[in-house]
């Protein structure tokens, strides 16, 4: 399957979006946070990713990223990706969970992708938009940390803790950045 947006230049600067099937808010259990987070982090250390900017929603994750000469973006996230979604599903199973019918929609999302096997946690692709111009990183930063006071989750992007705010507000996040 072909998608609208691709990485042209694997080591250019792109904002993504990574979003669970159904949009469904799979990350309101902080056991599944930290599922994410620890694979970012394992990503800048091992495959060469460079994070400059993320917030975890509740159903999606944005990021402005791009990679260390010698590595592929697209790798990069497919294998993120990929890792997360078995850790995801396998902790699903270990956490008392209280909504039984998580892995039932990501089982039902499975059967109707070839690609699929037994569960199926993130949509397809990951929408990379390039950021060529300061003014559209700016736009793109300001979204992503302006994200969850959108949503009404909080009134002050850094006082989000699955966010980068905290960082670009002068504290200490979850994650190592490079600032923009």
């Amino acid at each position: 399957m072909a998608f609208k947006y691709n990485v042209t230049e694997q080591n250019d600067l792109y904002f993504v979006t990574i979003t669970v099937v159904g949009w469904i808010d799979a990350f309101t259990r902080k056991e599944l946070s930290y599922v994410i987070i620890d694979s970012l982090k394992f990503c800048q250390e091992k495959k060469g990713l460079i994070l400059y900017s993320w917030c975890l929603m509740p159903s999606h994750l944005h990021m402005i990223v791009s990679a260390k000469e010698g590595n592929r973006l697209s790798d990069i996230i497919r294998d993120f990706k990929k890792f997360t979604s078995k850790r995801i599903i396998s902790t699903l199973k270990e956490i008392n969970e209280s909504r039984d019918w998580l892995l039932d929609k990501f089982s039902f999302a499975a059967k109707t992708h070839s690609k699929s096997k037994e569960f199926k946690f993130w949509q397809d692709g990951f929408h990379p938009i390039a950021l060529y111009s300061n003014e559209f990183k700016d736009q793109k930063l300001d979204y992503i940390h302006y994200n969850p006071v959108e949503a009404g989750i909080v009134a002050e992007p850094e006082h989000y803790l699955n966010s980068s705010a905290i960082n670009y507000s002068g504290g200490l996040g979850l994650i190592d950045i490079v600032f923009l």
